[in-house]
This record gives structure tokens, C-alpha cells and sequence, in this order.
């Protein structure tokens, strides 16, 4: 329950990251590898300057504490010009970003 809490959290961070020219970039890279069993990783870069990895990991296979441990990386170009970056990991202790832009 707390990954798709993150993951609900991590997809409102992307979406509300400013882009330039979104509509108009194309893609540069992409990797994706998700055979659906004990995890997946993807990664993808575009002409905007925007670019994200993740990694899921299945942890605790078998028990009741099974879970998928994620990390990750998202950057993008803000409107003025500024880079920005967010590393995150969402686990058993929950979603928990770093980024030089984030309130410590």
C-alpha cells in the first residue's frame, strides 16, 4: 500500500514539473525491461531536457511482508532555465525524495 502511495506521489511531482516545449519534444532514449515477476526497470530521455530512470525490485518474496522496493531519478528543465533533479526511493519506510529544490 505505501509503493502505490508513492508511486501516486511520484506521478504528481512529474506531472506538475514545469516543461519546455513538451509538445514539441521527442524521444531520445528509451530502455524498459518488465517481465511482470520480481520486478522491472525503465528508463527514458527526451529532446526537452527531461529524463527518468526507475528501478523495482521485489523484496520479502514469499512472505507476508513481500513488497516492490523502487528507485529512482526523474530531471527536467524548469521554465526559467533551471535544472532540476529529484533521486527517490520508495520502500517499507515510504516515499522519501532528495532533490537541491526540496525542503529538507
Amino acid at each position: 500500500m505505501k509503493v502505490i502511495a508513492a508511486l501516486s506521489t511520484l506521478i504528481v511531482l512529474a506531472s506538475s514539473a514545469p516543461q519546455q516545449s513538451s509538445r514539441d519534444a521527442t524521444i531520445l532514449k528509451y530502455e524498459s525491461n518488465n517481465i511482470g515477476v520480481d520486478g522491472y526497470n525503465f528508463a527514458f530521455e527526451t529532446s526537452d531536457g527531461m529524463s527518468r530512470s526507475e528501478t523495482g525490485e521485489l523484496k520479502n518474496a514469499g512472505t507476508d511482508n513481500e513488497f516492490i522496493a523502487v528507485r529512482g531519478t526523474i530531471s527536467w528543465i524548469g521554465l526559467d532555465g533551471t535544472p532540476y533533479s529529484i533521486e527517490f526511493i520508495a520502500d517499507e519506510n515510504g516515499f522519501q525524495p532528495k532533490g537541491a529544490h526540496l525542503p529538507k
